[in-house]
């Protein structure tokens, strides 16, 4: 007996639908398999940022955990490992920010060691934060220089690129600290045209007082007439380039 044709209809119609349904079934799952591998795959990459962030850490790297911190929040926000650092990570930006301005400090400084007589000459030397007009043909820096000769001993100078310092025979210069008020050093200006120098008397008070400073302000006559000032950044002074001062 074969079956009526309506059967026949409705046999069809129940097996494309139970394809259709294992279809959509099928693709559902494999939708949910790659969302989850996705997921854990994101998970992995920023469980691997947080290792090398904390790695920064330890390592005391404050600048390459900020960039490794950043980076973490920015492309895996909302995973375990961003949600690990975040409540550190304000702290580790601020040290980065002050390690990069120490290392800005640290680059004006410039250091020399050079034969002289029976020794060695070293000096540490840094410009003036800024120009100023000193008499000679334009505003230029003025520089500061401290010296270590094995003839000449220990000193401490301005060196000017020109005009010259109204201080023959000596004078008072105005020197002060951060935000501390000047005090007056004694200082003079050697009969000489090897350079346009003036030399502070107690450069090691002048040291001394550098070292624990971010900011020196030197206030000094001109022959242009009236007085000068300048700043200079000492912050970032090395005192191991220069061996017997500290």
């Amino acid at each position: 007996m074969h079956p009526s044709p309506s059967r026949l209809v409705l046999s069809a119609l129940l097996c494309a639908t139970l394809a259709a349904t294992t279809a959509c079934t099928d693709r559902e799952a494999q939708r949910q398999a790659q969302a989850a591998a996705e997921a854990a795959a994101k998970e992995q990459a920023a469980a691997q940022l947080q290792r090398e962030y904390e790695a920064a850490v330890t390592a005391s790297n404050w600048e390459l955990a900020r960039v490794h911190g950043a980076a973490l929040l920015a492309q895996y926000p909302g995973t375990p490992a961003a949600d690990a650092i975040e409540p550190g990570l304000a702290e580790v930006t601020a040290k980065a920010d002050a390690a990069r301005e120490q290392r800005r400090l640290a680059a004006l400084w410039n250091y020399a060691r050079v034969a002289a007589g029976k020794g060695e000459q070293r000096s540490a030397a840094i410009f003036s934060r800024e120009p100023v007009d000193t008499g000679g043909s334009a505003p230029a820096t003025v520089q500061l220089v401290i010296r270590d000769h094995p003839e000449w001993k220990r000193s401490a100078y301005l060196v000017l690129q020109g005009g010259d310092f109204d201080c023959y025979g000596g004078c008072k210069v105005k020197v002060a600290l951060d935000n501390e008020l000047a005090r007056p050093m004694s200082a003079w200006r050697p009969k000489t045209d090897e350079a346009i120098a003036m030399f502070i008397e107690d450069y090691s008070g002048l040291w001394k007082r550098m070292r624990r400073a971010q900011v020196l302000t030197i206030e000094f006559p001109v022959k242009a007439g009236g007085t000068r000032t300048v700043q200079f950044e000492v912050g970032g002074l090395d005192g191991q380039q220069m061996p017997g001062w500290d």
